[in-house]
């Protein structure tokens, strides 16, 4: 019992002090789920629109802004509909939001940019 005293009285001082430091620095664990990888990676690359989704994007009345601030940002990848393992550009389907979709947006994610093909409004 006195061990477990010692324990408790290191470990939690230890958990508050590695919270604040990685707090601090921006750290999260939430980018290692595969989802938040997948938006993650499609974010920092060069966008590029396909003819189909530029009239897609004007029909709906969407900007690039909402597109990537809203969908791409908030949206949920549906792997089941992807194909994550294509070679040389896998391609994905993102559903926003997540509960209860509006939007649906295929695109194939490339070494250097992100070709956005398909822009669905489902309501």
């Amino acid at each position: 019992m006195k061990k477990l005293k010692f324990y408790i009285i290191g470990f939690i001082p230890g958990l508050l002090i590695v919270f604040f430091i990685l707090n601090k620095k921006g750290a999260s664990c939430s980018g290692y789920l595969p989802n938040s990888r997948v938006i993650a990676e499609t974010l920092s690359k060069e966008f590029r629109y396909s003819e189909g989704f530029k009239n897609e994007m004007n029909t709906y009345k969407i900007d690039e802004k909402f597109i990537k601030d809203s969908i791409i940002t908030n949206g949920k990848v549906d792997f089941d509909r992807s194909h994550a393992q294509k070679k040389p550009c896998p391609d994905y389907l993102i559903m926003y939001p997540e509960k209860d979709p509006a939007y649906e947006i295929t695109f194939e994610k490339c070494e250097e940019n992100v070709t956005l093909n398909s822009l669905r409004k489902l309501k």
